[in-house]
């Protein structure tokens, strides 16, 4: 029971700091949302168009780019907003078809169509969007042309011959094939991929940041007062180390169950994700007990955790997936037990893998579980006792 004790007043001074809110509850969420939605397998670029109301080839002209699978288009009334959207980052890019479009490309002019795009976007992608669809509506254009000039039909009769026999007319076909395997299954959820490495880079970095609350207990004298008690070493050893594990297992609990409803996220197997949240938090915890037994001030641990904490889910592959790693950067990424979490999760996820296929990775962070708390629980007995 007394163990219990501990380690719910652990937890009542976490939630006390309305700060530890942020970084344990909202932090890791919205880092989930702007992965996805940078590098999500679902995102889908969007163009903004000013230019509805300059003319039939104009509205053509939009319809063949709203037509593109690949490609969301949105209008907007004026250029001043478009300008704004693409700054904002509400579209990817902005083009603007001046209102003289129509009169310009009939009277056999030059229109000029503005691109808009911000500088490291996905503006060249779109702007080969933009310039495809403009060269297909030339041809059409050029025909009629040629049509008009030769006497046998108005350019309005013309565009329409033309337009209709367009789509007739053969075109070189362009056969694209992939080289090797895909890094990612295209049936990878928008969120599924970063949600797993915040889970293992959060909880983790909690555990060391929570190292903090062990030196005040320790500062304090609280130990040696229940110590005082009919409470043995044991005892408060025990306690202190189901507190830290509380800690990590509700914040991945609270993640994994918040990004499953907010963004659909999907964790694998219910069972093996379950297992290799409770063995990280377990490797976590005993991280956590370790630096808050070895160092002596808040500022130490504070530092500290966060080194660690930043620095160890970089090379674990928490930051940039280990599947672009090359070879001996992968290598040492496996002596860190991020990069074994994030090969589990990668089996469940990716490749809808078992509990059987994720055996030797829950094995390997069973081992970083005992070694940590093993050696934790021996130095914060000696911190104590001493």
């Amino acid at each position: 029971m007394k163990p219990l004790v501990i380690a719910g007043t652990n937890l009542r001074r976490l939630t006390r700091d309305r700060s530890n809110i942020f970084f344990i509850i909202i932090l890791p969420m919205l880092l989930i949302l702007l992965l996805g939605a940078s590098f999500g397998s679902g995102f889908t670029p969007d163009i903004g168009i000013v230019g509805d109301d300059s003319g039939p080839l104009a509205a053509e002209l939009i319809a063949s780019l709203d037509a593109e699978e690949d490609l969301d288009v949105t209008r907007y009334s004026s250029e001043g907003d478009l300008v704004n959207g693409v700054n904002r980052g509400r579209v990817q890019a902005g083009l603007v078809i001046p209102a003289d479009y129509d009169e310009t490309v009939r009277t056999g002019g030059e229109a000029t169509l503005r691109f808009l795009s911000r500088p490291g976007s996905l503006g060249s992608q779109l702007r080969a969007a933009v310039t495809a669809a403009v060269a297909e509506q030339s041809v059409v254009i050029r025909a009629a042309r040629f049509v008009e000039g030769e006497g046998n039909a108005s350019l309005d009769e013309a565009l329409n011959r033309a337009t209709e026999v367009a789509p007739l007319v053969p075109g070189v076909e362009v056969v694209v094939t992939s080289a090797g395997e895909a890094l990612f299954p295209e049936d990878v959820g928008t969120f599924d991929l970063g949600a797993s490495s915040q889970l293992l880079l959060f909880v983790f970095l909690t555990s060391l940041t929570g190292s903090v609350a062990l030196i005040e207990t320790r500062r304090l004298g609280l130990a040696r007062r229940m110590m005082a008690t009919p409470t043995p070493v044991r005892t408060i050893l025990l306690g202190e180390a189901l507190g830290r594990l509380a800690v990590a297992l509700i914040q991945g609990l609270i993640i994994m169950l918040g990004s499953a409803l907010v963004f659909g996220v999907n964790w694998g197997d219910p069972f093996g994700a379950a297992l290799v949240l409770v063995l990280f938090a377990m490797v976590g915890a005993g991280a956590g007990m370790l630096i808050g037994s070895v160092l002596n001030n808040d500022q130490q641990a504070g530092s500290t955790g966060l080194l660690f904490g930043l620095g160890l889910a970089a090379i674990g592959g928490s930051m940039i997936p280990l599947e672009v790693f090359p070879d001996t950067m992968r290598t040492v990424s496996h002596f860190t037990p991020h990069a074994w979490g994030n090969d589990a999760f990668a089996e469940l996820v990716r490749r809808s893998g078992t509990v059987a296929d994720i055996l030797v990775e829950l094995g390997v962070l069973a081992a970083f579980a005992v070694v940590l708390l093993s050696v934790a629980t021996w130095r914060l007995r000696k911190a104590i006792t001493s």
